[in-house]
């Protein structure tokens, strides 16, 4: 399914296939949670970016609209009019982000619904269930996600409960998958590495996990509290032990500098809020930084976000007009600047691909990697 075709140092080029087409890697998963990019994008509008896999998530599809209307009306691919590939969180990371809502059991977790209060609870079982009537080409092992810091003890005690709860995600996947008019009969599951920011831990549950040969894998459990380089010293410390011939997927990453540490240190796959959050606050990524069109000196620019884009946004909108939108409370101003960010973030794994297939990614990223992140 992952096909590795060069390497630059740590660095690799490579394709994975799914049913909904070829995934060209590294990549950056374009965030549309409730099956809809926040800030009034399309599916069509997707493919207009440059997006190639859009990732959408369990937990809140299963509350809204339910998993068995998607099911019904034929997967998340007919039901959002998109035809490429679409990879499904698990649920995972609302076991951290809903702390407040939930328990956890060896079974799975109880929530409290963040929209109505009802109950909900979601396990290994439940949560491939869902996956599976979602029809995602990948589905995301059902995990927890700890904060950064967190005790030793409990950390040990979660990841050994997350590697329990990957093998009943794999026999329940490998079930539904050999059940008549499954949505996805290839859907793919990858493994989850957790282990907080305790090294040790990460390398033994990476090389637990590894050992069940998964078609992928991902390090979750970063960028939720610990400084930056923390979260590069256990990539560094995790990547020696992943599998070399399948795909490695930093989860909830991030800024564009972040994506250049992460593929310079051997990361494939990425995913953030970030570029459609920032834009629908007027924060718009250029190849100089971060401009805030909310800045006054904006206001009447007659230049694009970008004058080196190539965007359908820049190629016809000033930043004045996009302020104007912005400050008149007008939705085509976030539908404009979050496909800006986004065509940016596609555009810039373009280029790092181009960079590590002509052998010079510690070039880009030493010219890149501080600039993109710079504030102006």
């Amino acid at each position: 399914m992952f096909k590795l075709l060069c390497r630059d140092g740590r660095a690799r080029r490579g394709e994975y296939i799914t049913a909904h087409g070829t995934i060209q890697t590294p990549v950056f998963m374009n965030v549309g949670t409730n099956a809809a990019i926040k800030g009034g994008l399309s599916a069509t509008d997707l493919a207009a970016v440059g997006c190639q896999v859009e990732l959408s998530n369990t937990y809140h599809l299963a509350l809204r609209p339910g998993a068995e209307i998607v099911r019904s009306l034929g997967g998340l691919h007919r039901f959002m009019r998109w035809d490429g590939p679409i990879l499904t969180d698990s649920g995972g990371f609302q076991v951290f982000s809903l702390a407040t809502l939930r328990k956890i059991t060896e079974e799975g977790v109880s929530f409290a619904s963040h929209i109505d209060g009802r109950r909900l609870f979601m396990g290994p079982e439940e949560s491939m269930a869902v996956q599976s009537a979602l029809g995602s080409d990948v589905a995301m092992a059902f995990d927890e996600c700890v904060a950064n810091p967190s005790p030793r003890d409990y950390v040990a005690a979660s990841c050994a409960r997350t590697a329990r709860w990957l093998v009943r995600c794999r026999d329940e996947l490998a079930r539904l998958n050999a059940l008549p008019g499954a949505v996805t009969p290839t859907q793919d599951l990858w493994g989850i590495n957790q282990g907080g920011t305790y090294a040790d831990l990460r390398i033994e549950h990476m090389r637990a996990i590894a050992a069940l040969e998964l078609p992928g894998y991902a390090i979750g459990g970063l960028a939720v509290g610990e400084p930056t380089e923390t979260m590069y010293g256990i990539i560094d410390a995790v990547e020696p032990h992943m599998p070399p011939d399948r795909p490695r997927y930093l989860m909830g990453v991030g800024t564009p500098g972040n994506i250049i540490e992460a593929v310079w240190r051997g990361v494939d796959f990425f995913d953030c809020v970030l570029p459609a959050r920032n834009a629908r606050h007027g924060h718009l990524y250029t190849r100089d930084g971060r401009i805030n069109l909310n800045n006054k000196k904006y206001e009447a620019d007659p230049l694009p976000a970008d004058p080196a884009c190539g965007c359908p946004v820049c190629q016809k909108f000033s930043r004045a007009y996009l302020r104007h939108l912005l400050k008149a409370d007008e939705v085509l101003g976030l539908r404009l600047c979050v496909a800006h960010n986004l065509w940016f973030y596609n555009d810039l794994m373009a280029q790092i691909r181009l960079a590590v297939e002509e052998g010079r990614m510690s070039d880009f990223r030493g010219r890149w990697a501080e600039r993109l992140d710079r504030r102006i």
